[in-house]
């Protein structure tokens, strides 16, 4: 995983604005989405460029871009306030397109990796900000990574399928209110912000999508209590149509369910992020003690986003 070399002052002198379309740098270096690697690139610059804004301000700080392909979002991020630009990139086609896009400022630092591998810590020095239209395959499991992983983002505005990113911020009595949900409310504030049709991409998928920003909450659990509530959503969710007495069985079932002060013939789908946060507590045989947001919100009084 190291940095590549880029193609300096002699890719381009006038800055972004001057480089080719994005259609007609693809059509130069011939480059077509690669279905196996859930490819699907957003050619108008006027949305990318909402995107960043959305994502924003940046005040200097590093971004990390994953799956940039052929840098419609890359362009937007270097037009903005952001400090370093650090592209992940696992398709190796891409890297010549890319490297046009360097000032040979530094400024922007291509890594050929994948994203699920990748150390962030090592890429960026403080605080950092991850922006990016996410591979459709491989979204989830990168979202879960930064949310519960050793490296902390200073915020995430990312682009799901839409079906994911209403996973991400539903509410209790939700369809779509789930295990993601319970997790990625826990660590983070998440707010949809964007819904982007399926047209607007080349190729268009088959779904429209949808971008989700996300900010690291200050009363997030630690790493511990994390691990034991995602042990306690897998389990609750696993059997969501059971009351929890009977999903939770497992763990201690009703008694678990009394110790955290929730009905045992609840089901999973109408507990809360504090509810979850008590059981998980209960279930780590901690003291009930509410961090501030479980005083203050409770996701059943949420409006969903």
């Amino acid at each position: 995983m190291v940095p590549l070399p880029l193609g300096g002052r002699n890719a381009y002198e006038g800055g972004v604005t001057d480089l080719p379309s994005l259609r007609e740098s693809l059509d130069a270096h011939g480059l077509l989405a690669k279905k196996s690697f859930g490819q699907h690139f957003l050619l108008d610059l006027n949305i990318t460029r909402k995107i960043v804004r959305l994502a924003g301000p940046f005040e200097g700080r590093a971004v990390i871009e994953v799956g940039p392909g052929p840098g419609g979002l890359t362009r937007a991020l270097l037009e903005s306030d952001a400090g370093r630009v650090v592209l992940v990139e696992k398709d190796p086609r891409f890297l010549p397109l890319l490297a046009e896009l360097d000032d040979g400022s530094g400024r922007l630092v291509v890594v050929e990796a994948d994203a699920l591998g990748v150390r962030e810590a090592e890429l960026v020095e403080g605080p950092a900000h991850v922006v990016s239209n996410l591979p459709y395959n491989v979204g989830t499991p990168l979202l879960i990574k930064w949310l519960t992983g050793p490296w902390t983002p200073h915020a995430l505005t990312l682009m799901f399928q839409k079906e994911v990113a209403e996973r991400i911020t539903a509410a209790p009595g939700d369809d779509a209110y789930g295990r993601l949900a319970v997790i990625s409310q826990a660590v983070c504030e998440a707010k949809l912000v964007m819904h982007l049709p399926a047209a607007a991409f080349t190729p268009p998928p088959r779904v429209a999508s949808a971008v989700v920003h996300l900010v690291p909450r200050a009363d997030r659990p630690d790493r511990d209590l994390l691990k034991t509530l995602e042990r306690v959503t897998a389990a609750a969710f696993g059997q969501r149509r059971k009351m929890l007495r009977s999903s939770l069985k497992q763990l201690g079932g009703a008694g678990l369910c009394e110790a955290a002060g929730i009905s045992p013939e609840e089901r999973a789908e109408t507990i809360d992020l504090a509810g979850f946060l008590r059981l998980a507590r209960a279930s780590a045989g901690q003291t009930q003690t509410p961090a501030p947001s479980e005083a203050g919100v409770s996701l059943a009084r949420r409006k969903r986003v």
